[in-house]
């Protein structure tokens, strides 16, 4: 099989391509640069902007199936640059399939896209959108997901997935800037520690793309769905990030502050943020005081029924492989 991975120098976006190529498959990465990682492995690259319809349109030729993956993240930032990247970029991958006649499509989304201001306790895909968002990049993805599933057709198969909270060795944001962020007695607990919260070791949420790949066939549940993906174990947030802080000889977070605080707070920062135009992410926002201190964790059984997804590797064994890695990097 020959696969296409926008985005494959990024943490998600590697592990995807290490697991094609480990199992024979021919990979070609897609990125703004070249990875020396990928280049080792003597892996095609094509350096290429999603916004770029005529080169996404070339790189797409003669693909097999293509993993889109490629994104921009992030609590803040210009609406339009997301828009842009997450929306019209992704459009031109359709469009890219459709003019090569690739026959399948797998589109990297997030649970974010249906994240409001509720509690999400246990629920299945039937949740719907929010009718409103708290940031751009939930906002973008969503608009780019639907997209997605609706070019669903017999000439282009598609599918969706939304891994939540991607952690493992490599991680290059979400847990090394908790634990620096702790280290400088910057980190606050929001909420009361209770939530509830889905995870995602890497090697799981990319096992999970070449499954749902492999079941992209005429007539599958699986085209045109959308499917949430974790270690379908979720965690008390708080006290799993105090754990990792532990084996690491950090100590615990000591301050804590309430949901509401946090998103008046929040609320003010991007305020002063937008009037004074400045670029760098506040230091707390609406949207992240509700990640902080919501419950959200989902239910996966139509991706254990569709495609056999299971989460191989267990939350433990990977806080291990976490935490080795993190000694070993000296990223802490």
């Amino acid at each position: 099989m020959k696969a296409l991975v926008t985005g494959g120098g990024g943490f998600l976006g590697t592990r995807i391509t290490q697991m094609l190529h480990e199992r024979g498959d021919e990979v070609v990465v897609l990125g703004r640069r070249v990875y020396p990682h990928h280049e080792k492995a003597q892996l095609r690259q094509i350096q290429a902007d999603l916004r770029d319809a005529d080169a996404i349109r070339r790189a797409c030729q003669g693909m097999d199936v293509v993993f889109h993956v490629g994104a921009l993240t992030g609590i803040w930032g210009d609406k339009r640059a997301f828009w842009g990247i997450n929306v019209d970029g992704t459009r031109n991958v359709i469009e890219a399939c459709r003019a090569n006649a690739v026959p399948r499509l797998v589109y990297t989304s997030s649970p974010s896209v249906v994240f409001g201001k509720e509690d999400l306790c246990g629920v299945d895909e039937s949740h719907p959108y929010p009718a409103r968002y708290l940031a751009a990049y939930p906002e973008t993805k969503a608009a780019a997901e639907r997209l997605i599933l609706a070019a669903n057709d017999p000439e282009l198969l598609t599918v969706t997935l939304r891994p939540h909270l991607v952690w493992g060795p490599g991680d290059p944001h979400l847990i090394p800037r908790v634990v620096e962020r702790a280290r400088r007695g910057q980190l606050a607990q929001v909420g009361d520690g209770r939530n509830l919260v889905d995870i995602t070791y890497v090697d799981n949420a990319a096992e999970a793309h070449l499954l749902a790949a492999d079941a992209l066939e005429p007539g599958a549940t699986a085209a045109g769905s959308a499917y949430f993906i974790s270690q379908d174990d979720p965690v008390e947030l708080w006290p799993w990030i105090n754990s990792i802080l532990a084996a690491l000889g950090i100590p615990s977070i000591p301050k804590s502050i309430s949901c509401s605080v946090a998103f008046a707070v929040g609320a003010v920062l991007e305020g002063v943020h937008k009037a004074l135009r400045i670029k760098a992410e506040p230091r707390m926002t609406r949207f992240v005081a509700f990640q902080l201190a919501k419950h959200h964790y989902f239910n996966i059984a139509a991706a254990k029924a569709d495609f056999g997804y299971k989460a191989r590797v267990s939350t433990s064994e990977g806080l291990v492989r976490l935490l080795d890695w993190l000694r070993e990097s000296q990223a802490v």
